[in-house]
């Protein structure tokens, strides 16, 4: 007999931190009657035996919000409440038991769920319960949410840049754990340079990620992004205006023109020594003044080294 198709998308850090199988838990809907809850030992060794058992349940109020969760903002849930007081939770919650001696648990992934469970009524809930560390909740929480809802930008940066603080996690760690690529991971925390007000308005939705990526390195982001929600200004009129700000001040007193950079990142000379790396080239990447825009040069003595290149861009 052919078995059902594993879920797709959940990303490749959640199938390494739970495994296929318990993936599989997290997204099947219960029949209507589920058994009682499991202690975590009962709850895996009945997976093990009865793979097709459903879910355990808790009581709603057993739950506590999770601390390593990194959402902010748990607001547009109407549709979810009304969703659950139709055909009820479909997907369980994925918790860790506290050792407080008070028989509750925290939620890893599915807050957002839980919250609107709540406002639907419900007395209990369907639960995946597992024994995890701090770093594995808050790798599984940003996983949830940014493959199962809408994470602000700023949330994501705020999560990546708390894995690389308080658990010496990299971003090329952070890339292979969350299934993104190093670039978006890089870019992503950029935006947490930007100042508080504009973090604010990326957060609630008023700026896109890609505006406020546009305004690193002006003289006053606040003051662009005011602008841009006020004129609602696109990515590139937001790109155009600030590359004519960095033309104005690159050609005041002999600045560096536009396109020019100074010192260079920890990111930019990484970036630039993986290149050389692969391609056995000089390599310089230089940002053009105009949002996210760079520029490659590739340093080529002789049309045999291009013939190298070449063959290697395009896999001959």
């Amino acid at each position: 007999m052919s078995q059902p198709p594993k879920p797709r998308g959940l990303g490749r850090g959640l199938s390494a931190l739970l495994g296929d199988e318990e993936i599989a838990a997290t997204v099947a809907a219960p029949p209507p009657a589920p058994p009682p809850p499991l202690p975590d030992y009962a709850n895996r060794e009945a997976e093990r035996h009865f793979p097709n058992r459903p879910p355990p349940t808790l009581p709603i109020g057993q739950l506590k919000p999770g601390k390593m969760q990194p959402r902010t903002s748990f607001e547009g849930i109407e549709t979810l409440v009304e969703s659950i007081k139709e055909f009820g939770l479909l997907q369980p919650i994925l918790v860790r038991p506290l050792r407080d001696g008070a028989d509750t648990y925290e939620i890893i992934a599915g807050e957002r769920r839980w919250r609107a469970a709540q406002r639907a009524q419900l007395h209990d809930v369907p639960v995946v319960i597992r024994s995890i560390g701090d770093m594995d909740a808050l790798q599984l929480g940003l996983i949830e949410n940014l493959q199962r809802a809408d994470l602000t930008p700023i949330d994501e940066a705020l999560g990546y840049r708390r894995l690389m603080d308080d658990f010496t996690q990299t971003q090329d760690d952070l890339a292979k754990t969350m299934g993104k690529s190093r670039p978006h991971i890089a870019n992503t925390l950029r935006l947490l340079d930007l100042p508080q007000s504009v973090q604010e308005l990326i957060r609630g939705g008023e700026l896109s990620a890609g505006q406020g990526r546009a305004m690193l390195g002006l003289a006053d982001p606040a003051a662009m992004a005011a602008r841009a929600v006020e004129q609602k200004l696109s990515v590139r009129d937001v790109e155009r205006l600030a590359r004519g700000e960095k033309g104005q001040r690159g050609s005041k007193g002999g600045k560096p023109r536009p396109g020019t950079t100074g010192a260079k990142t920890a990111d930019t000379r990484a970036l630039e020594k993986q290149l050389e790396e692969a391609l056995g080239l000089k390599v310089d990447l230089q940002p053009t003044g105009v949002g996210e825009q760079t520029r490659l040069t590739l340093e080529i003595h002789d049309y045999d080294q291009l013939d190298t290149v070449m063959a290697k861009l395009t896999r001959r």
